[in-house]
């Protein structure tokens, strides 16, 4: 074989190298933006779902605190209506004992 045609050969082979080298390296451009992306395409995906998901238990533990409010409230309401209850129950006989000591009182000053 002449050296020309071998050299053709080697510059032929060396530019089909170039073109495949430079091809792998737009195709590794490209999936490389495709993988970014993508990643983004996620964060932004689990960055709603963890507002979302926080959103939800803000939610429920505010409805646990109204619920629990109402529960102590109730409990204060019932426990109010029985101390009043005792009181008005006592009332007689505080005023018996009042008049006692009152009487007791007057007695001791004659």
């Amino acid at each position: 074989m002449p050296r020309p045609e071998v050299l053709e050969r080697i510059q032929s082979a060396e530019q089909e190298a170039d073109e495949i080298v430079a091809e792998a390296e737009n195709d590794r451009d490209e999936r490389i933006a495709e993988a970014r992306e993508r990643a983004e395409e996620i964060r932004t995906e689990a960055e709603q779902e963890a507002q979302e998901l926080k959103e939800r238990r803000l939610e429920e533990a505010r409805a646990e605190i109204d619920a629990e409010c109402e529960r102590v409230l109730e409990d204060g309401e019932r426990e109010r209506e029985a101390l009043a209850e005792q009181a008005e129950d006592r009332i007689d006989e505080v005023t018996e004992h009042v008049v006692e000591l009152f009487q007791e009182d007057v007695h001791a000053q004659t």
